[in-house]
């Protein structure tokens, strides 16, 4: 559950708490068997609506601090990230700098270029066999070695 939370919490879509959408609570956050599993059927419907205004008040104000902290370092190193690219998004060319939508800053490590005319941004970032970041375009399908600069 420790090292589930902080990857519910960065999850949590921000257009929820400006108003946008309602939040889905925690039980529409996680599959039927993820909250089974994290033992969150056992808690009252007092204690769920607790853990769902929590939920909100840590992403509003407190999850921002914590995407520095190691734990989320590490569940990030084991699980990958998902995320978009900040416009404007034209590809790479040797030394290029991607800035996150979820604030990372990645830089491409390996040579190459790849020239991207489109609207689609979103990337997955995982790391290979040898434990080296690649970043894969998604709409593309084409990926780059990158490493984490912030």
């Amino acid at each position: 559950m420790r090292k589930l939370l902080p990857a519910l919490i960065l999850s949590l879509p921000l257009a929820a708490l400006a108003g946008g959408d309602p939040f889905p609570g925690v039980e529409g956050l996680m599959t039927a068997d993820e909250f089974d599993a994290a033992g969150l059927d056992k808690l009252s419907e007092a204690e769920r609506k607790a853990l769902n205004e929590w939920l909100i008040r840590y992403t509003a104000w407190e999850a921002p601090a914590q995407q520095r902290s190691a734990e989320v370092r590490e569940l990030e190193n084991e699980t990958g990230i998902s995320a978009n690219i900040k416009a404007p998004f034209n590809g790479w060319s040797g030394s290029t700098r991607f800035y996150l939508d979820n604030g990372q800053i990645w830089e491409q490590r390996l040579q190459g270029r790849f020239q991207y005319k489109g609207d689609e941004t979103a990337v997955a970032i995982r790391k290979n066999f040898l434990g080296y970041w690649v970043m894969e375009h998604l709409a593309s399908g084409r990926s780059v070695g990158v490493r984490r600069i912030d």
